[in-house]
């Protein structure tokens, strides 16, 4: 069996949709007609960059190939152009067609992915979605400004109808502006409006959710052991990446100072900057996102490392289906699975985009047990839906933060 085509799909997400602005998907075909789907996180060039830059990587390093030899195409990706160490849009690029090709083994063995990595030892995986608004755009209110990351009495209601949907875990990120420039010192109103939020919620829930407080590496270790002074009365389930990734000897310094568990991971790649991260006692949650850190294999390591330092795995999920449905597989097969992030229950267009959508039953993903990855993509959704934009994926705001 060898790959003998490769095809890349920029799709646009509709206005105000979560999941960023686009999802990158690619589909590769064997000599066998066999078909395999994959999706990139990757963010650090436009759209049309990453994807002519999968297309260069499968044509160098996987066309002609057998889908079956993961560990020698990580090699020939990790090593290319003389390189040999963790880089993002490498494996971006590459964690992609690994997903893909994993979808063609599957789909040949007619098995699940999750069956040839370990096997099965979930019956369903325990999700979370962050408060976005049930319907309408995760956006300001044009009149009043009002969001749920900004209001606690619209955090808490929305926080409710999730609950109620069966949700056991909430999340958000009502801490301030991220920049550019960051780390900084969270402004005194920041902390302010954190806490109320926090306490919000929390009342809103009792003991029917956990809480999990989102925020995207803009502090100092100080200062985000000062943030979490201040929530810590409401139990949050973790503090998510609390510093920014480039330093984890920052993260473990703020570690030590909070009893409230670290996440971390979106913005790292491959088992070598996860191990780092957990050697230095840095984190106790790890949220590797499939679409950038590496794949499903190389998930399956990082995952192996953090069970050794009897850490847990919270897989990141902000992008379209086909990561989502790897997160699945490699969750529904890690001993040290914590929890899942969903977008909302699957619904609006992650689900249009699939002929089978995932689904949610009180709280918690089904686990396809279909072949591959479980899913397929319905392609003329995919192809009426193009992203010709010139943003990236996601950004940070260009303006440093003031006191």
């Amino acid at each position: 069996m060898k790959i003998t085509d490769i095809e890349t799909f920029i799709v646009g997400t509709p206005d105000g949709a979560p999941g960023g602005r686009y999802f990158l998907f690619v589909k590769l075909t064997t000599d066998g007609g066999v078909t395999g789907w994959g999706e990139a996180y990757g963010a650090s060039f436009g759209p049309k960059v990453m994807a002519a830059a999968i297309e260069d990587v499968a044509a160098r390093h996987l066309a002609g190939h057998d889908p079956h030899n993961v560990e020698a195409f990580f090699r020939r990706c990790y090593s290319s152009g003389f390189t040999q160490r963790p880089d993002l849009s490498m494996m971006g690029c590459y964690s992609a067609l690994e997903m893909a090709c994993w979808d063609i083994i599957g789909k040949e063995a007619g098995k699940p992915v999750h069956a040839l990595i370990g096997g099965r030892v979930h019956e369903a995986l325990r999700s979370y979605t962050y408060l976005y608004p049930a319907t309408g755009s995760i956006y300001p209110d044009e009149t009043s400004g009002r969001t749920v990351y900004n209001d606690p009495d619209l955090a808490a209601e929305n926080a409710l109808h999730w609950v109620e949907q069966g949700f056991t875990a909430v999340k958000f990120d009502p801490a301030g502006p991220y920049t550019i420039y960051d780390p900084h010192q969270p402004l005194l109103t920041d902390i302010e409006r954190s806490a109320a939020m926090m306490k919000a919620v929390r009342a809103a829930v009792g003991t029917r959710a956990d809480i999990l407080f989102g925020t995207h590496g803009q502090f100092t270790p100080s200062g985000a052991a000062r943030m979490a002074k201040a929530i810590e009365p409401y139990d949050p389930l973790w503090f998510e990446e609390p510093v920014p990734p480039d330093m984890p000897e920052a993260m473990a310094e703020f570690a030590r100072k909070t009893s409230i568990p670290v996440a971390t991971g979106e913005r790292l790649t491959t088992k070598y900057e996860f191990a780092r991260l957990l050697a230095l006692g840095a984190a106790q949650i790890v949220q590797p996102d499939l679409g950038r850190s590496g794949g499903i294999l190389e998930g399956k390591k990082i995952a192996a490392i953090a069970e050794v330092h009897h850490s847990l795995v919270a897989p990141h999920c902000y992008c379209g289906p086909v990561a989502a449905a790897a997160n699945i597989q490699l969750a529904a097969s890690c001993p040290n699975f914590l929890i899942l992030e969903a977008i909302k229950d699957w619904g609006g267009f992650h689900a249009d985009l699939l002929k089978v959508p995932l689904t949610l039953e009180n709280g918690y993903t089904v686990i396809p047990e279909t072949p591959g990855l479980g899913i397929e993509i319905d392609e003329a959704v995919a192809r009426a839906n193009p992203y010709d934009g010139p943003h990236l994926h996601l950004g940070m705001a260009e303006k440093p933060v003031q006191s």
